[in-house]
């Protein structure tokens, strides 16, 4: 389909949701270097690169903003999940 052929309000959703992709790029870009500033500082007092109780109070809070916003929570969960587990591996190259 040629760029032409495509409605104008499919083109205007589209580079919203680009927009956004972008903003979620750098918000986590953001996220991540406060995330290896934690990672230097556990690093430096020898505390452990994981903490299961901060992680289990990061789930059920995000969890609640998810339902709060009409996202599904177990997908919330999955997401971060994914960026804890990034993170704990910043931790651990920290600490080495």
């Amino acid at each position: 389909m040629a760029k032409t052929d495509i409605p104008a309000e499919l083109l205007q959703l589209r580079e919203s949701i680009d927009n956004l992709d972008a903003a979620v790029v750098f918000i986590l870009a953001e996220r991540f270097k406060l995330t290896r500033q934690v990672g230097r500082l556990k690093a430096e007092k020898g505390l452990a690169a994981t903490d299961s109780g901060r992680e289990q109070e990061q789930v059920e809070r995000l969890r609640s903003l998810a339902a709060a916003a009409n996202l599904d929570p177990a997908f919330s969960e999955k997401f971060l999940r994914f960026i804890i587990d990034e993170v704990i591996q910043h931790h651990k190259a920290a600490a080495r």
